[in-house]
């Protein structure tokens, strides 16, 4: 949430408001997120508000930066008027309208203890506040949970343990409302209801894969935090599986039929569901069944998957709905996970200090987020045109030249 007006804002962020270098473009302001993050530097010797700092970096990651040392290179490019509206400080020694940008060493230590939940946080409340879900006429809003691996970072030094993140993302706008560091794959379930107990997910659907089908995190999700789920049935969870499978599925209509035919095979994708009492896990009213039938262009061979999941009723969502939430769960993985991947070489990435690792990732799902508001873009061509003019990131973000 935005900082209060009777709170105390970081001293750099008073002073870019006195210099009026900062111009919204449209409001909530970026900054006013970004201020509630606390400076873990200690202030004598501070040179740079860190509020300029995670903005500059912003703005060079919208630019298609993949690393710190890209990140400064950006900075050192910069305009004049680019840098005083990042809100970097008046060198002394030039002269009074000369703005003097941090140094790679500078951006380097300072993100590499900055805490990546706090940042997180600020920038997945900026998002969603940019976009208010819930207007007449929408579905009800969806948040995928689901983690991923670092694979270039490591917690502490070459023979440390590889850095795993958990976030939820909002299906429709990519989102990342919340994320954190936890102890691999195994250490999501009991991180998935820190994750998100600050998060407001009253008449929200959350989507999860079956690491997460347990009956704590269901009763969590629908006592406490007075959401709806939608969970993946698997192995892990052999006794629910079992009464899944032994439901009449052969008599029960197919009631959502879609195919697809894209990268070298068909897909072909058939849900049924049926309405449960009492079926032994917290508030369960209805079960699915999705059969996914895949065929490779240049074969005749169908491989056939069957998936279980527990969810809510119909009265809640329909069949066609039901098949774009489990669809759409798959977002965090082809639209965030893959595409920090890809676009933005994160598994590639050496970057190891400290918790620069997951701010960096912060700045990538800010990236994301804020290029994806109006639906589905090309995010390399979209990087590649913020590169061609240090101007585009800041509109962007929502910050006009002073």
């Amino acid at each position: 949430m935005p900082a209060d007006p009777s709170s105390s804002i970081p001293s750099g962020l008073t002073a870019l408001g006195h210099a009026d270098r900062l111009r919204p473009a449209e409001t909530p302001h970026l900054l006013a997120y970004l201020a509630t993050v606390t400076d873990p530097r200690a202030r004598a010797g501070r040179r740079h508000p860190l509020v300029a700092i995670l903005v500059l970096a912003a703005a060079a990651v919208l630019a298609g930066a993949r690393s710190i040392a890209a990140i400064a290179e950006w900075a050192a490019d910069a305009p004049q008027p680019v840098r005083a509206a990042l809100g970097t400080r008046r060198d002394p020694l030039t002269g009074r309208w000369v703005w003097a940008v941090p140094t790679e060493t500078t951006i380097r230590r300072t993100l590499a203890r900055v805490d990546p939940e706090a940042l997180a946080a600020a920038i997945g409340a900026w998002l969603a506040d940019r976009d208010r879900p819930g207007q007449p006429g929408q579905h009800r809003r969806a948040v995928a949970v689901d983690g991923k691996t670092l694979r270039g970072a490591r917690a502490s030094g070459a023979q440390g343990r590889q850095v795993h993140l958990l976030a939820a993302m909002d299906h429709a706008t990519r989102t990342v409302l919340a994320q954190r560091q936890v102890d691999g794959a195994p250490g999501e379930v009991p991180a998935f209801q820190p994750l998100v107990a600050d998060l407001d997910l009253a008449g929200v659907v959350v989507t999860a894969d079956a690491l997460h089908t347990h009956a704590d995190a269901a009763e969590f999700l629908v006592t406490v935090k007075r959401a709806h789920y939608l969970l993946c049935v698997k192995a892990n969870q052999p006794t629910l599986l079992d009464r899944c499978a032994r439901l009449p599925w052969h008599r029960i209509p197919v009631l959502d039929r879609t195919r697809d035919r894209g990268h070298g095979r068909v897909e072909l994708r058939t849900l049924k569901a049926v309405t449960v009492h009492h079926f032994g896990f917290p508030h369960t009213a209805q079960v699915i069944q999705v059969t996914r039938k895949v065929r490779d262009l240049g074969t005749r061979r169908w491989r056939t998957v069957v998936v279980y999941a527990v969810s809510l009723t119909f009265a809640q969502a329909g069949p066609a709905r039901l098949a774009d939430l489990i669809r759409g769960h798959w977002a965090i993985e082809n639209g965030l996970h893959w595409v920090r991947d890809v676009t933005f070489a994160e598994d590639a990435s050496q970057v190891r200090t400290g918790t620069a690792p997951q701010v960096m990732a912060c700045l990538r799902n800010l990236a994301i987020g804020v290029l994806s508001r109006a639906g589905p873009v090309n995010l390399a061509a979209a990087l590649r045109r913020h590169a061609r003019d240090p101007t585009r990131p800041l509109a962007t973000l929502g910050i006009t030249l002073g």
